[in-house]
């Protein structure tokens, strides 16, 4: 899951956020299209600013077209955690899978549509007013009706994590059937799109001299590692199938509370257990965050006691808080290829912690379960008595 830097409230109840890198192509696009303006109209300030406000309502119309999928998405009766607008455009993190190729489909060309709405009716708006007022503003609007027009067609190539692959996912698990054989094939035509475009990309850098080819160079990259993380995920489901997060859980966890000094910490009796990492709670017992002896290693010892221990935690990301009825399959395909996972907790209505579920006992639950063997070992198995 992308991080959101800066959290931007609710849209449609669905949190947004933006990601740090989305300055930078905020500040790309802004010098393209006031060099662009500038050559047409002259060097001024109205230009740079014309092209500032274009460069913003490229990002909000990216944010239209995530929310488009998040909010159809909801109506389908799929969890939507986070829209993220990053460097290379948006992310709409769900909380599980559609239920059916038609949910699937209906999520997927939401986006595209919502893309190619915005881009003919502001093309039409730039036609319209073009010859009333002139200036550097309708060529603006012309530039970014056209950019959604791209984005639309763009988004529709069928690869996924594209869109279009998407799509291509949602007609052949319809046709076949087969969710699994779908999301494989999509990731495999993902990862031939990426290769294209990483090919294309540095041929027009060596060959054309164009700059331009390194964001193709970028965008194929994306494109790639991203198909070959659905085809991880796509492994994952296939191997736990309809194991859920209960079912491997350790209940009544050891667990850090967040007032607590590090100090108390030091002097409690979890430093006599042989764990590792450990979630820490509010005063009502809800987890909040993630700490491991790591993460003390660097304070001073002269602060271990007037520092709280929330205030060194990690902060638990959203996708680490869990219900025990949650498909662990969906859980671990959001998780496990984290480089920063430590733990998953599991939470009761309530919000309250009652279980954790940590990489081993995931990496655990997938070995058993590719080979054909419960997820999880029954307590109460004995040895067979070989007489030996």
């Amino acid at each position: 899951m992308l991080r959101a830097t800066i959290p931007l409230g609710r849209v449609a109840g669905i949190r947004v956020g933006v990601h740090w890198s989305v300055l930078v192509t905020l500040g790309l696009f802004t010098y393209l299209l006031g060099r662009s303006l500038a050559d047409a109209h002259g060097n001024s300030v109205l230009v740079w600013l014309v092209a500032a406000t274009g460069a913003v309502g490229l990002l909000a119309t990216l944010l239209a077209h995530e929310l488009a999928h998040s909010i159809v998405a909801r109506r389908s009766g799929t969890r939507v955690e986070v829209v993220v607008l990053w460097l290379l455009g948006g992310v709409s993190e769900l909380g599980d899978e559609p239920k059916d190729p038609r949910s699937d489909l209906r999520i997927a060309m939401a986006g595209p549509l919502t893309s190619l709405g915005i881009g003919v009716i502001v093309l039409v708006v730039a036609n319209l007013i073009g010859p009333l007022m002139g200036g550097p503003v309708p060529d603006m609007l012309g530039w970014l009706g056209a950019m959604n027009v791209v984005l639309a067609v763009f988004n529709l190539l069928p690869g996924a994590p594209l869109d279009g692959g998407r799509v291509l996912r949602a007609l052949i698990w319809r046709r076949t059937g087969d969710r699994l054989r779908a999301t494989t094939i999509a990731a495999h035509s993902g990862r031939i799109l990426g290769l294209g475009l990483l090919i294309l990309g540095g041929a027009e850098l060596l060959l054309v001299g164009n700059a331009g080819g390194l964001w193709l160079m970028l965008l194929g990259w994306f494109l790639y590692s991203a198909a070959n993380v659905e085809l991880a995920a796509a492994g994952l489901r296939h191997r736990l199938g309809d194991t859920r997060i209960r079912d491997v859980m350790t209940e009544h966890p050891l667990s850090v509370s967040a007032g607590w000094s590090v100090a108390d910490l030091l002097r409690s009796q979890i430093v006599h257990t042989d764990h590792r990492v450990f979630p820490v709670t509010d005063p009502a017992g809800r987890p909040i965050g993630v700490l491991s002896w790591s993460d003390l290693t660097a304070l001073p010892a002269a602060a271990r006691a007037t520092t709280a221990v929330g205030k060194v935690a990690r902060t638990l990301p959203p996708t680490a808080r869990v219900s025990g009825d949650d498909l662990l399959s969906a859980v671990a395909a959001k998780v496990v290829l984290r480089p920063d996972f430590d733990i998953i907790t599991v939470i009761d209505p309530h919000e309250r912690l009652i279980g954790v579920v940590t990489a081993t006992d995931l990496t655990l639950a997938v070995q058993r379960s590719a080979l054909g063997l419960p997820a999880r070992r029954s307590e109460r198995f004995r040895p067979p008595n070989t007489g030996l």
